[in-house]
């Protein structure tokens, strides 16, 4: 019965939906593991003072008191660098 012609497509279809499934959770397992590996403060080119009105605090990256999901080490809360991104 498995072998008949009608079906081959059905089946097929199943199995790409399967590899599809695979695939994706293979991608997302890596965006989080390159998402764990932060940047240096020298590449992040940070400073710890703000730009304008840009500063850690305001960041969406920032967490609180001295840490950020994008800069290695600590930083400071008025500190500032490229990734910033406004957590409004």
């Amino acid at each position: 019965m498995a072998d008949r012609p009608e079906n081959l497509p059905r089946r097929r279809l199943i199995q790409a939906a399967v590899g599809g499934v695979a695939a994706g959770l293979t991608c997302a397992m890596n965006f989080k593991t390159n998402a764990q590996q932060k940047m240096s403060r020298q590449d992040a080119k940070y400073q710890d003072s703000p730009k304008d009105n840009r500063m850690c605090a305001t960041c969406a990256f920032f967490e609180p008191p001295k840490s950020c999901d994008v800069v290695e080490g600590e930083v400071n809360s008025t500190g500032w660098c490229v990734a910033f991104a406004s957590a409004d």
